[in-house]
């Protein structure tokens, strides 16, 4: 499939971009061997591929949960500039 040379400039208008006539004739070139090559993987025949989102497996890589005890809360706020009724005391931001 064939591009031309003004619907390049139609794309490239598009996109706000000021191209040279070096610059659309080889951008003609290339966008019509990248529509021929997307026009043979169109035509192979694909139904016995079933539909996948992705190529590889997916496999969740979390680590399993582990229940241990926390640090005493006089000891986390030891080193707290400013804490009030057992919790850090930041600034009001709004």
């Amino acid at each position: 499939m064939a591009i031309s040379k003004k619907e390049v400039e139609h794309v490239a208008w598009l996109a706000r971009l000021f191209l040279t006539e070096e610059e659309k004739e080889r951008f003609t070139k290339q966008l019509s061997q990248i529509l021929d090559h997307a026009g043979k993987i169109a035509k192979l025949d694909t139904s016995k591929v079933p539909p996948t989102s992705h190529v590889l497996p997916l496999k969740n890589v979390f680590r399993g949960d582990k229940t241990r005890f926390s640090l005493p809360r006089e000891e986390v706020l030891s080193n707290a500039p400013k804490k009030e009724d057992g919790s850090f005391l930041v600034p009001k931001i709004i």
